[in-house]
């Protein structure tokens, strides 16, 4: 770090540079902001100053829930909001987060709709009316038919993770070119039940699924 500083390189740079080569375990930025200014001011070694006495530890009740009201306030917040925020250190950071509340970083679900709470009443009731029909035998599990529909690409570009490629040493990458706004697409309505397909509905491209074309080209063909 030294040696870049002595480059003229910026701290933003030093820490990008940190962040490409170390990852996640490089040192946040305002370390190494802090450091630079130390080694600014005259300081020729990254070691910590020596402490007198016994060590104190960071691991007290106060940090923890400091840490707990930081993540509340922001479930989003990264590492480097929270070393702002409340100026501990990453590993400490960490040491709370895992140990002591038990959290970690998940991806949200996505979901298809945000119901109200009449639409939920109303799938309970519909659920409660199906158990009834299953208990007295009118309805058996493979006689409930669902659906839905979805746009299909004509051409598919898989995950990120999924398109690696083994190359060899100085070969390029291969490229994927990126899905246009305006891409080919069709929308496909399917009807299946727990033995199968019962109806795969290729929606022309002229054509919207409004309530009469609905009932006439998906549900009278399934609902016989």
């Amino acid at each position: 770090m030294l040696y870049l500083l002595m480059l003229s390189i910026t701290d933003h740079t030093i820490h990008e540079e940190f962040a490409t080569a170390l990852g996640s375990k490089a040192p946040s930025y305002p370390a190494v902001a802090e450091w630079a200014k130390r080694f600014r001011e005259g300081r020729e070694d990254d070691n910590d100053d020596p402490r007198s006495g016994r060590p104190v530890s960071v691991l007290t009740d106060e940090n923890i829930e400091l840490i707990r009201q930081v993540v509340n306030n922001d479930p989003h917040s990264t590492y480097d909001d929270i070393i702002a925020e409340t100026s501990l250190s990453r590993g400490t950071i960490e040491q709370i987060i895992h140990n002591y509340l038990k959290m970690k970083k998940v991806t949200s679900r996505w979901i298809p709709h945000q119901l109200n709470d009449e639409q939920k009443q109303e799938r309970v009731r519909l659920c409660r009316e199906n158990l009834a029909k299953f208990r007295d035998g009118s309805c058996r599990l493979c006689d409930i038919i669902t659906g839905g529909e979805t746009w299909i690409y004509h051409r598919q570009i898989h995950h990120k993770s999924t398109n690696k490629t083994w190359i060899s040493e100085g070969e390029s990458p291969r490229t994927i070119v990126r899905r246009r706004k305006f891409e080919r697409k069709k929308l496909f309505s399917t009807f299946f039940k727990s033995n199968g397909p019962v109806l795969i509905h290729a929606v022309d491209s002229d054509e919207t699924i409004a309530h009469d074309y609905y009932i006439e080209n998906c549900l009278k063909p399934v609902v016989k």
